[in-house]
């Protein structure tokens, strides 16, 4: 894959209209890619008393490119040399310079090794001006020291520390165009930069530093954001250990930051890292412990204070620190609404005393009222007020709105589904009664205080339904024949019988005993009633099998002959039964005829 198609961030470029005030929130996904390129800068501080440390890296410069080319196929190596004590006597010494770009970033083994070994200790001025410049000279040199779109490393080795002035900045030097001040034959001579554009500019590039004096180390490590340091041993043979050590710990670290806000944007983070943790404000900008094919994501919500001005727009750019990725975001600010600028002056819809702007008037001074037609140096405040109250004794606009120019204006309420209306004020449609805890119970609209029901509602809070579905008895009769629906409930009327279709009766003889003798004398010419058969209501089926359906009630009863017989009822129009027979009577657990089947 082509190193410009390997993206790591997403999106890499997004436009934005904010409305003052109001903040947009947009997502930032980071995914770290595999095999993703390194190019790594190695500046070693060639003093005299680095000697031995020179000559371990000879040694060990070429393992340490095999080390990193270990881990990525595609990696680069640069360069830079950093001149600081005096030599000593007898010892074979460059003259002395700041820094100096020696071999660009390079895929090219074999011509690091060999800049490398032609490299020789030096005399130096001031140690701490020629270590910040050095660093500031990496960091803003793209094209010198020949930066890519990759993850980009610079490995310090020095024994040296660094000397802090009051207030943070370097010595006691101004400071100096931070642009890049390398000749073309790499060397840099000037000095001076304020610590506050190191840690700026140094952010560009993840910083490892390996360095012997631990105090002054840990001073730079906190100047420079996203920087791991190492304690390098006597001769520098741990150097390869200290730099995979510091590389893993960078690269499973990602810190967003932004540049440069426009006065008066606002910018905040919200971290969604791994194990579902969320981290916000400073700690919004990092995640940790990112492997290789994991995503993290990131809220990032931006507010506009103030007008940008008219057709005016501005250029936010947010990356993680140590990649050359980033997202571009275009703000414009929008401050006006867009019919503003087919405002009609003087519209003769607002009298000539305003511009008709979006649809309503906006009023010169001295003009009111809806259409501005209202003169308030001409009229006298208690006639204005006359015309907002309903009679003479009624407060004015009901006490809830404001009488300009002898016309109510009601208040807006903080929900808009909530209006206060009326001439006076005197309206809303929020102040009906409530059923089930909602307005005309979800069942009507509020007009003025009055519930209006839809079709088949009634009541004042809309709570009775006119729907008769509800109260239809299993027989099909409205509450069983015993009672009335009302609100889609019904409403015994004989109060011996309950239940939702009036058809319980828990005093009553069941059916099945009321029914008996008529079902006997009907089906088998027997029992109490069998000589007056002919005063039984209803009529029998004498069926092989009784049928089963929900409308249906099964029965079984005991003649006096200590037979067993059958039935099914059902009960219809009228409540009269309609009533099924088993034609075969049973004693007890044995079938047999008992009676003539008539």
């Amino acid at each position: 894959m082509k190193l410009e198609d390997i993206i790591q961030i997403r999106p890499q470029k997004l436009s934005l209209k904010l409305r003052s005030g109001e903040p947009q929130i947009f997502p930032l996904n980071f995914k770290r890619a595999e095999d993703y390129p390194i190019d790594l800068y190695y500046l070693l501080d060639l003093s005299a008393s680095m000697k031995d440390n020179l000559e371990n890296v000879k040694r060990l410069g070429t393992d340490l490119v095999n080390e990193m080319r270990n881990i990525v196929s595609d990696f680069r190596i640069g360069f830079g040399s950093l001149h600081k004590n005096t030599c000593k006597a007898g010892e074979q010494c460059t003259n002395p310079f700041s820094f100096r770009n020696v071999l660009p970033l390079t895929s090219d083994i074999g011509r690091f090794k060999a800049v490398v070994n032609e490299q020789t200790v030096s005399e130096s001025r001031d140690p701490a001006e020629g270590a910040f410049d050095a660093i500031m000279q990496i960091a803003v040199c793209e094209n010198e020291i020949a930066w890519r779109n990759a993850t980009r490393l610079l490995v310090f080795s020095t024994d040296s520390g660094f000397n802090f002035a009051e207030g943070g900045d370097i010595g006691s030097v101004l400071p100096i165009d931070a642009g890049c001040q390398l000749n073309p034959q790499g060397f840099y001579t000037k000095s001076g930069y304020d610590v506050s554009l190191l840690v700026n500019l140094g952010s560009q590039i993840s910083s490892i530093f390996s360095t012997y004096i631990l105090t002054k180390r840990r001073a730079l490590r906190d100047l420079i954001p996203k920087s791991e340091v190492g304690v390098l041993s006597s001769n520098s043979s741990n150097v390869i250990k200290s730099v995979l050590d510091a590389y893993h710990a960078l690269s499973s670290e990602v810190i967003l930051e932004n540049s440069k806000l426009p006065e008066g944007v606002t910018i905040d983070y919200t971290a969604h890292c791994k194990n579902n943790t969320v981290y916000k404000g400073e700690d919004g900008r990092k995640c940790s412990s990112i492997q290789i094919g994991d995503e993290v994501s990131f809220n990032i919500r931006i507010t506009a204070n103030t007008c940008l001005g008219k057709g005016k727009k501005a250029t936010v750019e947010i990356k993680p620190i140590g990649f050359s990725e980033r997202v571009k975001v275009t703000l414009r600010v929008i401050c006006e609404c867009g019919c503003q600028e087919l405002a009609v002056v003087n519209s003769p819809e607002c009298y000539g005393n305003g511009a008709l702007e979006c649809g309503a008037c906006r009023c010169r001074e001295g003009h009111v009222g809806q259409h501005c037609e209202c003169d308030i140096s001409d009229l006298d405040s208690e006639e204005l007020n006359a015309s907002c109250r309903r009679d003479r004794t009624a407060p004015i606009c009901s006490n809830i709105g404001d009488c300009i120019c002898g016309e109510c204006v009601c208040p807006k309420r903080e929900s808009p589904n909530e209006i206060i209306s009326g001439r006076y004020c005197e309206c809303d449609n929020f102040s009906c009664e409530r059923s089930n805890g909602l307005i005309c119970g979800g069942n009507g609209v509020c007009t003025c205080g009055w519930c209006q029901c839809r079709d088949n509602f009634t009541g004042s809070a809309c709570e009775c339904s006119l729907d008769q579905s509800t109260c239809i008895s299993r027989n099909g009769q409205i509450c069983n024949g015993r009672g009335i629906c009302q609100c889609g409930r019904c409403k015994c009327m004989d109060h011996i019988y309950v239940g939702p279709t009036c058809d319980v009766c828990p005093t009553c003889l069941g059916l099945c005993d009321v029914y008996k003798d008529c079902v006997q004398c009907k089906a088998f010419g027997k029992g109490p009633k069998k000589n007056t058969c002919d005063q039984c209501e209803f009529e029998v089926t004498l069926v092989e099998q009784l049928p089963e359906s929900e409308s249906t009630v099964p029965c079984k009863a005991r003649d006096e002959e200590d037979c067993w017989f059958m039935y099914t009822y059902s009960l219809f129009d009228q409540n009269v039964p309609v009533v099924h027979v088993a034609k075969i009577q049973g004693e007890n657990n044995f079938l047999r005829s008992c009676a003539s089947i008539l």
